[in-house]
């Protein structure tokens, strides 16, 4: 793994200072809870208020590189913000919206990624969901790592839940199946 704890600690010391919300999701989390792989990217999920958007992506992009010119722009149409830190890692910074992803705020736990830097990590469960929902190759493979090393720990009701909430909304049931298989295959046991 790419060392991440310069870049983590200055994120963290945004968002404290700032006094906001957030959680360590992505490639880095897929360090806590799977098994270690490669990533280039620091992916963040933050919540404020919809009306506060528009000033923390002012402080975003004075604070940290714009990774494109028009950064606010984007991150205003599409929810999120594109930057790096001093180090030149790209961050990726998401705006959750109340609902599963305000959850996953709460869930969060301490990740000590440094001597004195410890920065709160989605829960694997949350890590499986949002790797489900997003259903790339890549990913699944993160959820079988995670799978591997977390299985006997995971909240499945919650884990069940959350998955089938969003293979509704999203009209696509084999985000749920494909859970279940994989979910059969590595536990090796029947999933209901």
């Amino acid at each position: 793994m790419k060392e991440f704890s310069p870049d983590l600690r200055e994120i963290d010391e945004f968002f404290s200072r700032e006094g906001i919300s957030y959680a360590i999701i992505g490639g880095v989390a897929v360090q806590r809870w799977g098994e270690p792989r490669f990533t280039e990217d620091i992916d963040v999920t933050v919540m404020v208020a919809a009306e506060e958007e528009p000033k923390l992506i002012a402080k975003l992009v004075t604070t940290f590189e714009p990774r494109i010119s028009d950064a606010a722009e984007f991150a205003l149409r599409h929810r999120v913000c594109l930057v790096r830190t001093s180090n030149g890692c790209s961050v990726d910074i998401s705006f959750g919206v109340a609902g599963f992803e305000e959850e996953l705020i709460k869930r969060t736990s301490d990740f000590e990624v440094g001597d004195d830097c410890r920065v709160p990590v989605c829960s694997a469960e949350d890590l499986v969901i949002l790797k489900a929902v997003a259903g790339r190759p890549r990913d699944w493979e993160d959820i079988e790592g995670v799978l591997y090393r977390q299985h006997s720990g995971l909240d499945l009701v919650y884990l069940r839940s959350w998955l089938n909430e969003f293979s509704l909304l999203l009209e696509q049931p084999a985000i749920s199946e494909q859970f279940e298989g994989l979910w059969k295959e590595i536990v090796g046991q029947d999933t209901m």
